[in-house]
């Protein structure tokens, strides 16, 4: 089992960003989600995942405003899981809160806690949120569009730009290599957590 904990960064000078973060989590985890993602301690927000995929999403969405601070842990949990996340406990969620712990010191905003693995699958995670947080508007712009599942054509028409622009886009963007190491880095994930999520 995952747990993320994110902690919202500068929250006391900034809005509280826990709604939107909960409906982005809920969003991305879709069936991924062991327990719903709540609201824990002020502006921490707290999600079960039983899902190697759904997992680097969520982070990945996290990430990417640079709000926040996301620990993972990976470990197991008590059985059975109860209603709501904050009646949880075991070692997937003590190893969630030394990860956020972490995540607060770290220039990418992550941390990952494991029995094993924990130090590869962060230090992957890591390299590929830094070639994220190099991204420009541009790219991030040409990002979404084809994360719609629109070809770079159907992309380049919208934004009224060449084809050719676009492939530079997605070249500067590293759009590519993000779409070939998030498989690879889901199977390293998926390796933290073996066998079935409990009942």
């Amino acid at each position: 089992m995952f747990v993320i904990t994110s902690d919202q960064r500068d929250s006391r000078s900034s809005a509280d960003l826990v709604p939107v973060a909960l409906a982005s989590v809920h969003a991305k985890g879709h069936r991924g989600l062991a327990l719903a993602p709540e609201r824990t301690a002020g502006d921490e927000v707290q999600v079960a995942v039983a899902d190697a995929a759904a997992l680097l999403e969520i982070v990945l969405d996290l990430t990417r405003s640079g709000t926040w601070s996301v620990g993972v842990g990976a470990g197991e949990v008590e059985s059975p899981l109860p209603d709501s996340v904050r009646a949880a406990r075991g070692e997937a969620f003590v190893n969630a809160r030394d990860a956020v712990d972490r995540a607060k010191k770290a220039a990418t905003r992550v941390a990952i806690t494991a029995p094993e693995g924990g130090a590869d699958a962060e230090a992957l995670v890591r390299l590929l949120v830094e070639l994220r947080d190099r991204r420009t508007a541009e790219g991030w712009e040409i990002y979404d569009l084809l994360a719609e599942g629109i070809t770079q054509r159907e992309a380049a028409a919208r934004l009224g730009i060449s084809e050719g622009a676009v492939s530079l886009r997605v070249k500067s963007a590293g759009l590519r290599t993000e779409e070939a190491a998030v498989p690879a880095l889901v199977r390293v994930l998926a390796r933290l957590s073996p066998g079935p999520v409990p009942d």
